[in-house]
């Protein structure tokens, strides 16, 4: 333990079922279509979807430099919550963690991110960034009332 006490909660309603945003978050294939920050891409995802289970998703910037960011799965409660690591490759510094869960809100979800271990304020700026551009991706995916019939 670092003794790191720096987190960042990032929320946002999105007009989909948890079960489905839960579907988007855990499955590769789902990843590539909606994360990453703004102005970034997700070509490459993978996921291992069991408590130990390893994911390494690649964030690829118009200029085409790719960040990979990868982890271990230690908490899996479909559909409501996710807990697992999360290092910028190569790690040099001891793993953060990232909670995310989905809380059924009116016919809605709120998608609650919680990132722990954050190693600075500007580390926690930059993750602050990074999960409101991936929290829209997810949301134009996912929610139902911009799907057309």
């Amino acid at each position: 333990m670092t003794g790191t006490s720096i987190h960042l909660i990032v929320r946002r309603i999105i007009n989909a079922t948890p079960q489905r945003l839960f579907e988007a978050w855990t499955t590769a294939e789902q990843l590539t279509k909606w994360w990453g920050p703004q102005g970034m891409s997700c070509p490459v995802a993978e996921v291992d979807l069991r408590v130990g289970g390893r994911y390494r998703i690649a964030n690829v910037s118009a200029s085409g430099d790719t960040t990979w960011i990868s982890g271990e799965c230690e908490s899996i409660t479909p559909p409501k919550e996710l807990v697992y690591t999360w290092s910028v490759e190569p790690a040099t510094m001891p793993p953060e963690r990232v909670t995310v869960r989905f809380e059924a809100r009116d016919g809605k979800t709120e998608v609650i991110v919680i990132h722990e271990r954050i190693v600075s304020d500007a580390a926690r700026d930059q993750h602050n960034r990074g999960w409101q551009g991936c929290l829209a991706g997810l949301a134009r995916l996912c929610d139902v009332s911009s799907e057309s019939s």
